[in-house]
């Protein structure tokens, strides 16, 4: 199940509280997210054991630059981010969104 965050503290205590977890950041208008979006959702609802977090661009700028610079990796949209022990071991944008990439990420950096 995805989990929205919209806060720099909801992050904060995310990497806090999970070892490892998924973060997508998702862009509402652009149709190259909206089809990574669903690869996300399809590969959140086959694997409940890594929590799947997601955050809207357009509603959470300060959170998602924040992510950006947290772990130096340059912004894009729709991008997807694997977590572990508070560093990003693994990242994905735009058509590289897949359930496919998503479980090869988790398969291989877990």
């Amino acid at each position: 199940m995805l989990k929205k965050i919209d806060t720099l503290d909801q992050f904060e205590d995310l990497i806090k509280q999970e070892d490892k977890f998924f973060l997508l950041k998702h862009s509402l208008t652009c149709p190259i997210s909206h089809a990574a979006y669903q690869e996300y959702e399809k590969y959140a609802g086959g694997d409940e054991s890594l929590p799947t977090y997601y955050l809207a661009v357009q509603e959470a700028r300060p959170l998602s630059n924040q992510v950006a610079e947290k772990f130096e990796i340059k912004h894009e949209s729709p991008q997807a981010l694997l977590i572990k022990n508070g560093e990003a071991v693994w990242n994905a944008s735009h058509w590289k969104i897949t359930t496919k990439s998503l479980t090869t990420a988790t398969n291989e950096n877990l």
